[in-house]
């Protein structure tokens, strides 16, 4: 699995130093909000470092579709109808003021990224989904001008209807990263990478921060490590879920779409063009995704997305294909903003929805304002601390009733796979010497086994053959089939576990 984005990346050059001692904010996680955050405050000549424990931008950021956009699935109706024509439209100009922000941060930097404006569209092929697509035109008719009803596009196939977005965007988005982190580092900002934070306290003189190469003091603190690791007070894991997405990136002798798309219904395919490190046009299609936790295989998931392909160029060739995660809040607003009234000092930017190239460039101006003590037009839209009702109450129940089952159910689950049964490239959890163990049988025979409990608050993994991972259905966690700790919120490995034949 290699994103398009990461294949042939050439480091990011940081220049580590001591990785001790104070600091005025420490940013914990170094994907694009993390440093979006930092480079605005070293441009203000705030003090400010930036922890992570893998490298530049290599988790969710590098493997994103890298859509600009303010059109986050048809979600301003839903903001209408909710929260009213005001909120929908603070939410809209917060977006498109990011994309604008970010525009700007190229132009004045110079960074070399393949940015370029496009038309975003959603669009149904489902009769059924039709009024779902009107209802989101009418909608934006309030809102702007640059969106507009269409009935025919350039994809290889007919639509019901679509709504278009005039004037969104596209990029390379570890291009982008690695120019953040170039001009950081000039403004005098710190980067240390495989920097683990495990441990966080509030003292007298900051927040302590704990990791792996030694402790840092902090009078300020931003949690950019996209699923917020801590548990207390901010009560996170029980107001959002993580879903997972699929990518792949294919070569063909056909036209590419030159615009952006994305399907209303499942399942929900996306579709951007892109020009990969060898200079080969690539279409990169997306879709086929599901809550993180769920036990799928390749078929289900990167299968699905080339036999689609397949369809549209039974030539095209498969090049690249990834997966990533995305934190899915209950009232489909990003929690932006104070950690918890608790802890006025932390500050967190989750939740994206899938939409983190303009949530990630808002979040930063809002915390990046919050620090400085300026005021931001939009930082009430997205406030973490929130204590409005839940509208959908629906998924809050099924969220809350699928922990509850994974904690304890799965639990007392008899294991009904043995040894034999996980052949050579797959895993699963069976009964061993009494125990549940989750086993991974790699190509070469050798046998990898771990306690399967996600070791951020106890659920039972579950096996995903797409990837070869172990996932929390609970929270999203996310280990590597040896016990690594790949996603949070986990921090810690799983437990390893000596399994013979």
């Amino acid at each position: 699995m290699k994103s398009i984005w990461l294949t042939g990346k050439e480091k990011t050059q940081i220049n580590q130093v001591q990785k001790t001692g104070k600091t005025e904010v420490c940013i914990i996680g170094a994907g694009i909000f993390g440093l979006s955050t930092a480079y605005y405050l070293s441009n203000a000549g705030v003090d400010c470092l930036v922890i992570d424990q893998d490298g530049i931008a290599c988790k969710t950021t590098g493997h994103t579709t890298a859509k600009i956009t303010s059109q986050h699935g048809l979600i301003y109706h839903y903001l209408v109808d909710t929260y009213g024509l005001h909120f929908a439209k603070q939410y809209f100009t917060a977006n498109e003021s990011a994309i604008g922000e970010i525009e700007r941060i190229i132009q004045d930097n110079q960074i070399a990224c393949d940015f370029s404006r496009k038309t975003h569209t959603m669009y149904t092929r489902s009769i059924s989904d039709k009024k779902k697509v009107e209802e989101e035109i009418q909608a934006l008719e309030q809102i702007t001008k640059q969106a507009g009803e269409v009935t025919e596009t350039e994809l290889p196939f007919p639509i019901e209807l679509g709504v278009c977005m005039k004037n969104q965007a596209q990029f390379h988005p570890i291009q982008y990263v690695s120019g953040l982190a170039r001009v950081i580092q000039e403004k005098g900002g710190k980067i240390y990478l495989d920097t683990h934070c495990y441990q966080l306290e509030k003292e007298k003189d900051g927040y302590h921060i704990a990791t792996n190469q030694g402790e840092i003091i902090a009078k300020k603190v931003v949690l950019a490590t996209h699923y917020p690791f801590l548990r207390f007070p901010g009560w996170y894991f029980l107001k959002m879920y993580q879903s997972t997405s699929y990518a792949i990136g294919i070569s063909t002798k056909k036209q590419i779409p030159s615009n952006l798309y994305l399907q209303v219904e499942n399942p929900k395919l996306s579709f951007r063009p892109a020009v990969d490190n060898e200079g080969r046009e690539i279409l990169i299609l997306g879709g086929y995704g599901h809550k993180t936790g769920k036990a799928v295989t390749r078929q289900m998931t990167y299968g699905k997305l080339e036999q689609t392909a397949k369809q549209f160029d039974p030539d095209c060739e498969i090049r690249y294909w990834w997966s990533t995660r995305d934190c899915v809040t209950l009232d489909k607003i990003p929690y932006i903003g104070q950690f918890s009234n608790f802890y006025p000092d932390i500050y967190v930017g989750t939740g994206f929805n899938k939409w983190g190239m303009t949530s990630s460039n808002v979040a930063a101006r809002i915390i990046y304002d919050a620090i400085c003590g300026k005021e931001n037009p939009y930082a009430e839209v997205f406030t973490a601390t929130r204590m409005k009702p839940i509208q959908n109450r629906g998924e809050v129940k099924n969220m809350l009733v699928d922990s509850a089952k994974t904690i304890v159910g799965r639990r007392l689950q008899r294991a009904d796979l043995t040894l034999a049964d996980i052949s050579q490239g797959d895993g699963g959890i069976i009964a061993y010497q009494g125990e549940k163990v989750g086993v991974y049988r790699a190509e070469d025979g050798k046998i990898y086994g771990v306690k399967p409990v996600c070791t951020h608050l106890g659920c039972l993994l579950n096996w995903n053959g797409a990837d070869k991972t172990w996932d929390c259905p609970c929270h999203g966690s996310r280990f590597n089939y040896d016990g690594k700790n790949l996603y949070d919120p986990a921090i810690e490995p799983l437990e390893k576990v000596e399994v013979q034949e």
